[in-house]
């Protein structure tokens, strides 16, 4: 890792005469590929090289690098073009122990994006800097939770229990995309509320937040009975299940739609943490995703916002 961060080091500062804009070229880094080789033998491709240079350019103080990643993972995250979500995953990933392949997955879903869209200009910087560890209910929501990894076609029919299914057959991804701190407990779980017997699809517990996280999913839309179903099964968590020093359960309702204005009248006068939340079958867009952030933080910080908001 350091012997590559010094390799991008010398293109930049010798071969560029430190300019990080200079045109390069491609004869140089072929120069460079033939005379690494034969003196150090393999590994010193050009194409390996391009990727060394950009470690130093995007990385120039190298103590910011972790050397807890791999050089695969730096490879993955040396494609990213955003300097904040660039940290954010290098954050994630030391924290969180990804593979190269958790990590890949994660960068083409947007996750940082995902997760920044639903903060403040304060929230994505302190996402950037510190990653996503859940403080709060609100933490572990992303707009939206996206389940390519099912397989299910989004064009074909499907069922909120074939759904289920596949998410419990893939439940490491399910829970990587889920986030940190989750532990499975249990599917359709039954709870037997006076007369009336209810089954909640999928049950978890997240040792962060010291509380158990209850998932409905829906195949279309939200509807009003699904959010005060969800709130008869809060107060049954709260009363029947939770230990003593367990903070209050928390409730997510996971449909392909979502009607701001019925969530909006249906929330109201509920004091529990539940949240109404769309999912994806298939990957967002990227480049959307990114119009939206960086047209939300310019929004948040221009005067007219700003005038706005008082």
């Amino acid at each position: 890792m350091i012997a590559n961060w010094n390799i991008g080091r010398h293109i930049v500062e010798f071969e560029q005469g430190g300019k990080a804009r200079a045109e390069y070229g491609k004869e140089l880094l072929k120069r460079l590929a033939v005379d690494l080789t034969a003196r150090y033998g393999r590994g010193f491709s050009r194409s390996k090289l391009i990727y060394m240079r950009l470690f130093y350019l995007m990385f120039p103080k190298g103590a910011t690098a972790s050397h807890l990643l791999s050089w695969s993972h730096y490879l993955e995250i040396l494609k990213v073009e955003d300097a904040l979500a660039r940290d954010f995953y290098v954050n994630e990933c030391e924290r969180a122990g990804w593979g190269v392949r958790e990590l890949r997955r994660q960068i083409e879903s947007s996750l940082f994006e995902r997760y920044a869209l639903s903060r403040d200009k304060k929230g994505v910087l302190a996402l950037a800097n510190k990653g996503a560890e859940p403080a709060r209910p609100e933490d572990i929501v992303r707009e939206p939770f996206v389940f390519e990894f099912t397989g299910i076609n989004p064009v074909r029919r499907y069922t909120e229990k074939s759904l289920e299914s596949r998410l419990c057959a893939r439940l490491e991804d399910f829970m990587l995309e889920l986030g940190k701190g989750y532990s499975f407990v249990g599917r359709q779980y039954a709870m037997q509320i006076g007369a009336s017997r209810f089954k909640v699809d999928l049950v978890f517990y997240n040792r962060f937040l010291r509380c158990f996280v209850l998932i409905d999913l829906k195949r279309k839309g939200v509807t009003h009975r699904d959010i005060g179903q969800m709130n008869l099964y809060l107060n049954y968590f709260q009363n029947e299940e939770s230990a003593p020093d367990d903070n209050p359960p928390i409730g997510i309702l996971l449909g392909s739609i979502r009607d701001n204005v019925v969530v909006e009248y249906a929330m109201q006068g509920i004091t529990n943490k539940l949240f109404v939340a769309r999912y994806q079958l298939y990957m967002p867009d990227r480049e959307q995703l990114r119009r939206e952030l960086a047209y939300m933080l310019k929004s948040e910080s221009s005067p007219k916002s700003k005038a706005a908001s008082i």
